[in-house]
């Protein structure tokens, strides 16, 4: 049975669209900066600063970052649970999954949180 993708239960299509919605974000940042870059001549500490300086930039960084943590956790969490089977690596193929979404987790709410302190300077 297929689920609603606003349902609260945590399915394969939520993650679907997490992952899609997600890639565009990211593409839309990627293709915001080629072409910021692209169009500002002489791209230096200032016009970079000008341009992070304001309300919209921040935002949609702070969007891009979360895009990103969810982006990769899924991902990450799907090679995981493809890779490390007991089929693949024996009778302690779950401890190690564990230990490496863990791992995984950790690195990944380090860098949202350090991403904020960059952008919003708290």
């Amino acid at each position: 049975m297929v689920t609603a993708v606003t349902s609260f239960g945590r399915s394969g299509l939520y993650d679907w669209m997490i992952q899609r919605v997600s890639g565009v974000a990211m593409a839309a940042y990627v293709v915001f900066l080629v072409g910021f870059i692209l169009t500002t001549p002489d791209v230096g500490y200032t016009e970079w600063k000008e341009l992070y300086s304001t309300l919209w930039m921040r935002v949609f960084s702070l969007i891009t970052l979360l895009s990103l943590a969810a982006h990769a956790w899924i991902g990450l969490w799907a090679v995981l649970t493809d890779y490390l089977t007991n089929r693949m690596m024996g009778a302690k193929a779950t401890v190690l999954r564990v230990i490496a979404q863990m791992a995984l987790g950790v690195v990944t709410v380090t860098y949202v949180v350090w991403g904020i302190e960059i952008l919003w300077g708290f």
